[in-house]
């Protein structure tokens, strides 16, 4: 036993040479997990600076309120128009929203007659679309509720609605889109690094010399998958210590050596799943082509773009069966929440169970591919 963990740590070393002798795989690595993050903190779904316009028919005190409580960042300054001006300026761009607001209007909320405001929204930018309209909505309602309670005091907010925000406060999309990317880089890497350094054995013909040696194939896989794992999770680490937590600024609410115990699981999993997929490809091109629609599938449908509660059931079971939900999961229990191990414990647990699945699958596949190379 003491000869075959001697073989895996050397074959590792030799993987870890391999790797640093490829600038390709090297630039790559780098860049997935510092200027790819740090990229990914730009990218926001709320409503920010939006162009509004307002067609004031009514002319009142109530209506230049609700124009004036539309303010950034959420909103530019509200522009005021015509009727016959909304469509070009939707049709063209210049404004994303459009607040109607009609004749009377003030007159018929003071009379508690519930007038209607309508807003025209371009709905090609889907999210911005339906929170600013949410936005523009309750604005609408605040000030029109606020101005007929001074007025006659027959209007008045049936509840107190007091909101207190976990885990994210401020509610910034940057803290959540960095940390995903990280995680969907850690799911990229770990199938490409394991998988491209089987076949840069095949391409490079240093095949037959492993198999001359006295290693067996498992020793042969392992290295490949703790070598590449190693830069993997190293390199995360220091994502997210580095780029996350210090250039972000996302604070880390939870155990970093906890993280590091299922992100080890996770890409000794997507480790395995690289060599799997290696070993239905027989180049290099032909492995990217299949790596690709295999990342997208576990990236889009793991929780990372969209809640898990937003696709179909039958989609959720399916992905079930893969690990990157579940590791989606720890990921935020951990690094959000600041959950510890009486938690996360059956995450931990799942990811473990597919380790050792995608090894027993893909050892038999590598045993497979040693014997016909």
């Amino acid at each position: 036993m003491a000869l075959k963990a001697a073989n895996v740590f050397r074959l590792g070393i030799k993987e870890l040479y391999g790797l640093k002798a490829d600038p390709v795989l090297m630039i790559m690595i780098v860049y997935v997990f510092s200027f790819a993050v740090y990229a990914a903190s730009g990218v926001k779904f709320e409503v920010e600076h939006a162009a509004v316009g307002v067609v004031d028919e009514d002319r009142s005190e109530l209506s230049r309120r609700i124009a004036g409580a539309l303010l950034p960042p959420y909103f530019k300054p509200a522009v005021e128009i015509g009727a016959n001006e909304i469509d070009p300026n939707m049709n063209s761009g210049r404004l994303l929203f459009v607040l109607e607001i009609p004749p009377k209007f003030e007159q018929d909320v003071l009379a508690g007659r519930l007038p209607t405001v309508q807003i025209n929204v371009d709905a090609t930018t889907m999210t911005q679309a339906g929170n600013g309209a949410t936005y523009l909505a309750n604005i609408v309602a605040q000030e029109a509720i606020s101005y007929a309670g001074h007025g006659s005091g027959e209007l008045t907010e049936p509840v107190n609605l007091v909101i207190r925000t976990r885990f994210n406060p401020n509610l910034r999309t940057e803290w959540f889109n960095a940390t995903m990317v990280a995680v969907i880089n850690i799911t990229l890497m770990g199938v490409v690094l394991a998988g491209s350094a089987l076949l840069r054995e095949r391409e490079h013909g240093t095949v037959e010399h492993l198999l001359v040696m006295p290693v067996r194939p498992a020793e042969i896989m392992m290295a490949k998958i703790w070598a590449n794992g190693l830069v993997i999770v190293v390199t995360a680490v220091l994502s997210l210590l580095l780029v996350v937590h210090g250039l972000i600024g996302m604070p880390l609410a939870g155990s970093m050596p906890l993280f590091i115990i299922g992100a080890t699981l996770y890409v000794i999993s997507v480790g395995a799943l690289g060599i799997l997929l290696a070993t239905f490809t027989g180049s290099m091109g032909q492995f990217g082509l299949l790596v690709i629609p295999t990342i997208i599938i576990l990236s889009l449908l793991s929780g990372t773009m969209t809640p898990e509660e937003s696709m179909p059931v039958w989609l959720r079971d399916i992905m079930a069966f893969t690990p990157t939900p579940h590791f989606v999961r720890f990921v935020l229990g951990v690094l959000f929440r600041g959950a510890g191990l009486d938690i996360v414990w059956p995450q931990l647990l799942v990811l473990a169970g597919f380790t050792v699945a995608y090894v027993v699958v893909s050892l038999g596949r590598f045993r497979a591919f040693i014997a016909r190379s």
